[in-house]
């Protein structure tokens, strides 16, 4: 290959390449936004929310896919998000999951929020039991503290069962570095210590 072949050849690649990063960069500038957009829009409409809807409407109701329920604010490590209903993949690229099945917020028993590790729930990493996890929906804000946190298998879903008090556990994938589909489940586990 002469000199002047292999020179058009690395220009060729070194665009493709390029091309290929900007393309990347785009896309991930586009997610993020799309997620910021999500979270200021829903936040809006949770605080209308809370002004004018009847605390006892989602007591009674199983939300559909996507409904906005509330939010979550861990103010120590910086988290915070609206919360919807479901586990997919659009909810989750967007906030935190309600896991159909557990309480719903603002209700009794084991509420159950699931997150990715590498956006908003990347927080989780820097939790120390005893911090605070407010959960806010149109009924009020309860105030949990952290009892614990574990790593599990991802077929432990004993996890998600009720105990019979008021608690909120939380779920990400582990380790927070890994890159690819994670082994592992990060269980954060919170107790209700105030109410309104």
């Amino acid at each position: 290959m002469t000199r002047a072949a292999r020179r058009r050849l690395l220009l060729v690649v070194g665009s493709v390449l390029v091309g290929g990063g900007l393309t990347a960069l785009g896309w991930c500038g586009v997610s993020l936004a799309r997620s910021y957009l999500y979270q200021v829009r829903e936040t809006a409409v949770l605080n209308r929310e809370i002004l004018t809807r009847p605390a006892q409407r989602l007591t009674n109701l199983r939300p559909e896919e996507g409904a906005l329920l509330g939010s979550i604010s861990i103010p120590r490590v910086g988290i915070y998000s609206v919360i919807a209903e479901g586990t997919d993949n659009r909810t989750l690229a967007l906030g935190v999951g309600h896991i159909a099945g557990t309480a719903l917020p603002g209700t009794s028993g084991n509420v159950a929020l699931a997150g990715h590790r590498d956006t908003l729930f990347r927080g989780l990493r820097d939790l120390r039991d005893g911090d605070d996890i407010l959960l806010t929906t149109a009924g009020g804000t309860a105030l949990y503290e952290v009892a614990s946190l574990r790593v599990v298998s991802p077929y432990d879903v004993g996890v998600l069962k009720d105990t019979g008090r008021p608690l909120l556990t939380l779920v990400t994938c582990y380790p927070f570095d890994y890159i690819g589909p994670a082994p592992k489940r990060f269980i954060v586990r919170a107790y209700r210590v105030g109410g309104d």
